[in-house]
C-alpha cells in the first residue's frame, strides 16, 4: 500500500483563508454597488445595509490579518516601503466605510496636513487603520477624530467619544494573543491589535521601531489608538 502523503494543514488553511478573503472582498463590493443602485429609502433599510457591510468588513479584516500573520511566521511577508501622502491613506479608509458612517450618523474629522508624507507599506498600514476604524464604530457615541502629525516619527491617532478601553487592554499588545486574553463571551481575541503591533514593528529606521499604544481620556473623552512609525 502506497504511503498517504502528509497534509500540510497550515498551507491548506492559508490557501482557504486567501480564497475566503477574496470572496468577501467581492461581497463587500456588491453591497456597495447595491447601495448605489438601490439607495435606502428608510432608516431601517439604511441600518440593514450598514449591518451587512460592517459584518462583512469585520470578517474580511480578520482573514487579512490571519493571512498576514501566517506570512510573517513563514517569513513570506515582504514590505514595500515607499513615500506616501498620509491624507490620501486616511481618506481612502474612511471612504471604504462610508456606508457605516452615514448609517450611524458618525461625525468623523480628519486633522492631517495635506502635504504630509512618510515612508511606509501602504497596504499593511491601510489594513491597520481600516480595522481600527471598523472596531471603533462599535463603541463610539457618534464622534471619531483621526489625527496625523510628524514629530519624532509619524503618529496617527484614532480617537472617539465612547467609554474608552478597559484597563486590561492597556497593556503590551504583544500579549493580547495569549489564550488568557480570549473573551469567551464575545469571541474577541484582540487579533487586530496584535496584528497592528507586528506590522508597526516591521517599520524601522536606524535604532527606532514602530509601535502602537492604547490610551484613554482622549480629546473626545473616550479611547485613542496610536500608531507611531519611525
Amino acid at each position: 500500500m502506497a504511503d498517504v502523503p502528509t497534509l500540510d494543514f497550515s498551507l491548506v488553511l492559508a490557501a482557504t483563508v486567501h480564497d475566503m478573503k477574496n470572496s468577501l472582498g467581492m461581497l463587500l463590493g456588491s453591497i456597495e454597488e447595491t447601495v448605489e443602485q438601490f439607495p435606502p429609502k428608510t432608516q431601517a433599510q439604511s441600518q440593514y445595509y450598514a449591518l451587512l457591510h460592517y459584518e462583512a468588513s469585520r470578517v474580511n479584516n480578520d482573514l487579512i490579518q490571519l493571512l498576514g500573520l501566517y506570512r510573517l511566521d513563514q517569513n513570506q511577508l515582504l514590505l514595500q516601503i515607499e513615500e506616501q501622502f498620509v491624507m490620501d491613506l486616511l481618506e481612502e479608509q474612511t471612504l471604504r466605510n462610508k456606508i457605516l458612517f452615514d448609517a450611524r450618523n458618525i461625525n468623523l474629522e480628519i486633522d492631517c496636513p495635506p502635504h504630509l508624507s512618510w515612508y511606509y507599506d501602504r497596504d499593511l498600514i491601510a489594513c491597520v487603520i481600516n480595522n481600527v476604524l471598523v472596531n471603533t464604530l462599535r463603541y463610539t457615541k457618534g464622534k471619531i477624530k483621526i489625527t496625523a502629525q510628524a514629530t519624532n516619527g509619524l503618529t496617527i491617532q484614532i480617537a472617539d467619544n465612547g467609554p474608552g478601553y478597559p484597563d486590561h487592554m492597556l497593556v503590551d499588545p504583544l500579549h493580547f494573543h495569549s489564550q488568557k486574553s480570549i473573551n469567551t463571551h464575545t469571541g474577541s481575541t484582540h487579533l487586530g491589535l496584535y496584528f497592528a503591533q507586528r506590522i508597526a514593528q516591521l517599520h524601522t529606521q536606524e535604532n527606532s521601531t514602530g509601535y502602537i499604544q492604547l490610551e484613554n481620556n482622549s480629546e473626545l473623552g473616550g479611547g485613542v489608538f496610536k500608531l507611531v512609525l519611525p
